[in-house]
């Protein structure tokens, strides 16, 4: 499903303009992103938690050449899913 469709069913559901349920969808997802910028932690109860996770430096291989490179330490977003959603996808 793409956001277009997302934005399309949040639209009917709450009875709302396309434009208004995709400058609200936005904002949501801006939010959470300067939320996780600053390492806090996002929370929707029964549906899951956006977070951060460090990865630390290491070494890997080029596949082409074999040639071994560093791989910089990085920050990177997770989502664990929440027990409302986990049970609803069984």
């Amino acid at each position: 499903m793409t956001k277009k469709e997302i934005v399309a069913k949040a639209a009917d559901s709450a009875g709302v303009s396309k434009t208004k349920a995709e400058s609200v969808i936005n904002a949501t997802l801006d939010e959470i992103t300067k939320a996780l910028k600053k390492d806090k932690k996002v929370t929707f109860v029964g549906f899951g938690t956006f977070s951060t996770s460090e990865r630390k430096a290491r070494t890997g291989r080029n596949p082409r050449t074999g040639e071994e490179i560093q791989i910089p330490a990085s920050t990177v977003p997770k989502f664990k899913a929440g027990k409302t959603l986990k049970d609803s996808v069984k």
